[in-house]
C-alpha cells in the first residue's frame, strides 16, 4: 500500500509540478490535460489546457495533483506536506527554493525536535514543513 498527496491547484498544477520536480529531483510521470478527456464532457473552453491528473515521482515517494475547474476553486488549507531529510544543508537548499516567490512562516532554525526545521507557503500556495531528522545521539540545542 502507498499513500499518495494529491493537491489541487487553481490553475497552476503543471507549473508547481516542474518546480517541485526541479527542486527535489523527482519525475513527472503523467500530466494529463482536461482537453484530452473524451469530447461528450462537458467543460469550460479556457480550462482545456489545465491539468486533470499529474503524476511526480520523488525517490520512492509520490505526489498526484490537478487544478480544479473554477466553480470548484478553494484555497489550499488544513494541512501542509512535510518533507523530512537526513541533511540539514539539503533542507536549507530545499526550503529556500520553495520559499522563492512564497511566504516564509517559520525560517529554517533548530527546534526541540530537529536540527534544522522549516514551515513556508510556496508561491502556488502549498504549505510546507521542511524537517531534518535527527542523528543518532542529537540533543536540543545542538546545531
Amino acid at each position: 500500500m502507498k499513500l499518495v498527496n494529491n493537491l489541487v491547484f487553481k490553475g497552476e498544477c503543471q507549473q508547481a509540478f516542474e518546480r517541485y520536480a526541479e527542486v527535489l529531483g523527482g519525475e513527472i510521470k503523467a500530466m494529463f490535460r482536461f482537453g484530452e478527456v473524451p469530447h461528450d464532457m462537458p467543460m469550460e473552453e479556457q480550462f482545456r489546457d489545465k491539468i486533470m491528473h499529474a503524476w511526480l515521482d520523488i525517490g520512492d515517494q509520490a505526489m498526484m495533483g490537478c487544478d480544479a475547474p473554477p466553480a470548484y476553486q478553494r484555497d489550499m488549507g488544513g494541512f501542509s506536506v512535510a518533507l523530512h531529510t537526513d541533511d540539514a544543508t539539503e533542507a536549507k537548499r530545499i526550503a529556500d527554493a520553495l520559499g522563492e516567490g512564497g511566504q516564509v512562516t517559520m525560517p529554517l532554525g533548530p527546534t526541540f525536535w530537529s536540527p534544522a526545521f522549516a514551515m513556508l507557503t510556496d508561491r502556488f500556495g502549498t504549505p510546507w514543513m521542511i524537517s531534518t531528522n535527527p542523528p543518532v545521539g542529537w540533543t536540543p540545542g545542538q546545531a
